[in-house]
């Protein structure tokens, strides 16, 4: 591949006592929504920001949307490579305390990066803040939903005992909703996701592992639902979908295993997530002969789920064995019925009264 093309990145003046702002843009052929994100980019009431888009080769009207802002942003024009690949060429023009990484096809509130820097300017440790996004639709009209859920809890702290026993069950925003300390992105660089996508799965946990998670409840930034990524709230159960995620989750946990075992901490291979062991066990029983982890059988995802839960520190003992009680009903029900069950899962608004300790045991997608 050859180097990307880039402006000089800008100068800085002296050195602040505000932690300064690095927005990367990451595009990929979104030249439809590439104008409103490097706006709110450049919107942000914070004085301290600088506005990097990153160019993935597209094929579309991209470019030319990046050329119109001019040196209002640092752009950088590079082969298409992947996502992975985008992010580290944003990185590499950064100079700034704090990364967010915002697709393209997302937006951030005018008030974002003023907030993540008060929560870092306060704890300098914080390996990176997330906070909640806004969902819009494709014209950018708000549809009421936020995610995560405003009744699932976003974890903060020392996440470290928790990424080591059961990661995907955590709650985490979508890439826009994370605002990353530069100090811990240059540990963990270069960035990976192993294909074109998935390089927010690499970031997004392998940095809690490097310092405390600092959390903001309310909404900074916008995540656009669209044709490109319909999943998100498609009505119907994505079996194609569970597997990606999948696929995703066992190379996020390679991952967190080596990064793990570079920082000394606990990590068991042979341990699963909740959430991670709920998505085998629908693939599994679903549509078995596309189940993309050979060697899975029901009961052994039965007994796997059930030592998942057992290691679950922060659910109680109902919500355990209620989680167990469903795995082993899926695994024994008919077809119909166990894809009734499986939606229970995927969707909270499916869930009555499992409403609540489900909504604890959801990963959102």
């Amino acid at each position: 591949m050859s180097s990307p093309a880039a402006a000089p990145a800008p100068a800085r003046g002296p050195r602040s006592a505000l932690p300064a702002v690095d927005i990367v843009v990451d595009n990929y052929n979104y030249g439809r929504f590439l104008r409103a994100a490097i706006e709110s980019a450049l919107a942000q009431a914070y004085e301290h920001v600088s506005v990097i888009v990153v160019d993935d080769g597209s094929t579309d009207d991209s470019r030319e949307v990046i050329a119109s802002f001019g040196d209002r942003i640092v752009p950088v024009l590079k082969e298409n490579g992947g996502q992975a690949s985008a992010f580290n060429a944003g990185l590499t023009r950064s100079q700034g305390d704090i990364v967010v990484f915002l697709d393209a096809d997302d937006l951030l509130a005018p008030h974002a990066a003023e907030q993540v820097a008060a929560a870092f300017r306060k704890e300098p440790q914080l390996a990176k803040v997330h906070y909640r996004l806004a969902v819009v639709d494709e014209a950018g009209h708000p549809t009421g939903e936020i995610s995560p859920s405003p009744h699932i809890p976003l974890p903060a702290g020392d996440l470290r005992r928790a990424m080591v026993r059961f990661p995907f069950d955590l709650a985490r925003p979508a890439t826009s909703g994370n605002a990353f300390s530069a100090r811990v992105l240059k540990r963990i660089a270069p960035i990976q996701s192993g294909g074109q996508s998935a390089a927010d799965w690499y970031v997004v946990n392998v940095s809690a592992l490097f310092g405390p998670v600092g959390a903001i409840d309310e909404p900074l930034g916008f995540y656009r639902v669209h044709g490109g990524n319909w999943y998100a709230t498609s009505p119907a159960l994505d079996l194609e979908h569970v597997r990606t995620t999948i696929a995703f989750t066992r190379r996020a946990r390679v991952y967190l295993e080596e990064a793990a075992g570079q920082l000394g901490l606990d990590w068991d291979p042979r341990d699963a997530s909740m959430c991670e062991v709920a998505d085998r066990a629908i693939s599994r029983k679903l549509e078995p002969a596309r189940h993309p982890v050979e060697g899975d059988t029901l009961p052994q995802l039965v007994a796997l789920g059930a030592r998942a839960a057992a290691r679950r520190f922060d659910i109680g003992g109902a919500m355990k064995v209620a989680f167990v009680a469903w795995l082993m009903c899926l695994s024994v029900a008919p077809r119909p019925l166990a894809r009734r069950l499986a939606e229970v899962f995927v969707f909270p608004e499916r869930r009555r009264s499992l409403n609540r300790w489900l909504a604890m045991l959801h990963r959102p997608r």
